[in-house]
């Protein structure tokens, strides 16, 4: 089964968008939809949403995978809320959601886009949760920022090279390739969409993900990340940085049980790397353990906050 082919099978948030006449025609991939953009060399100030909680102990902040957004972990932010009174972030990569657009897309410069929100909202330290691409960024920042991490937890990934997974490329020259008609009902659109990916995409869970990312500007549909970057950092996005050191914080590896990122011959380099680290998989959890499992993923990690 593909990289994508377990993904949280959800629809896409509504954005009204009044039908008018005369549509035309607009290259989705390649469009000029307006997001900030950022220089390649300093951090971009991430976009992010917080769930504030009543308690003082230390935020937890939640980074996406590849093609995701911050609001994939919004339901998981309010129930760790309600259940640890503590206040959690929930944060966009740079070129996903709203955050800025940079033609650099390296694990190194992720790790300092956090460090600088978190400077920028004086968080001295937080329980890092990193799903995926967000996994790797959420272990690069720790081995290279270290007093900023209380607590780690990796979510279905590992520090290994992930090579096995090749249907990405075919995602994105997909998504390049969708043309869509301006001024039309978002519905509309998201089945025009839709029906191009169907001949490169074939699961609709998969398209259904990647249309999240759909988005109406002025009449005009884009995809709001930033492909181009995407596609020239795939193979880095895919591999992972080399380091010496160690992070010797509490460390939870949490793998979902029918997944394939993280498998035993990883953990030479798991305990290599995060000499405290715990490995624990959930039952009949694919690599979206969040959506698969949300109660066991949350009960996982309430547990880790205790241990």
């Amino acid at each position: 089964m593909s990289a994508l082919c377990r993904l949280i099978k959800r629809g896409v948030s509504s954005v009204r968008t009044p039908c008018r006449l005369f549509p035309r025609r607009q290259d989705v991939g390649r469009s000029a939809y307006t997001i900030r953009a950022a220089s390649s060399s300093s951090p971009v100030s991430l976009t992010y949403d917080v769930f504030d909680g009543k308690g003082e102990s230390t935020p937890l902040v939640f980074l996406h995978g590849l093609f995701g957004s911050k609001s994939n972990f919004h339901s998981i932010a309010k129930s760790l809320v309600q259940r640890t009174g503590r206040k959690v972030l929930t944060v966009d990569a740079r070129n996903h959601g709203n955050s800025p657009h940079s033609p650099v897309l390296t694990y190194e410069a992720m790790a300092e886009d956090l460090k600088h929100l978190l400077a920028q909202l004086r968080i001295e330290k937080c329980v890092l949760v990193g799903h995926s691409m967000g996994g790797k960024t959420a272990m690069v920042t720790a081995l290279t920022q270290s007093s900023l991490i209380d607590r780690l937890v990796v979510v279905d990934i590992s520090p290994a090279q992930t090579s096995t997974f090749t249907d990405f490329r075919s995602y994105i020259q997909a998504m390049q390739e969708v043309t869509i008609s301006s001024d039309i009902p978002r519905s509309t659109a998201r089945r025009m969409a839709e029906d191009q990916l169907r001949s490169l995409v074939e699961n609709r869970s998969v398209r259904q993900f990647l249309l999240t990312n759909l988005v109406e500007q002025n009449g005009h549909y884009a995809w709001r990340v930033n492909l181009e970057a995407i596609s020239a950092h795939l193979d880095h996005i895919m591999s992972f940085p080399s380091f010496n050191n160690t992070y010797e914080g509490p460390t939870l590896f949490l793998g979902g049980a029918s997944s394939d990122y993280i498998s035993s011959d990883d953990y030479p380099e798991i305990q290599k790397r995060f000499p405290a680290a715990d490995i624990q998989f959930i039952p009949d959890a694919s690599h979206w353990i969040h959506a698969d499992k949300p109660l066991d993923f949350i009960s996982s990690i309430i547990s880790f906050l205790h241990s």
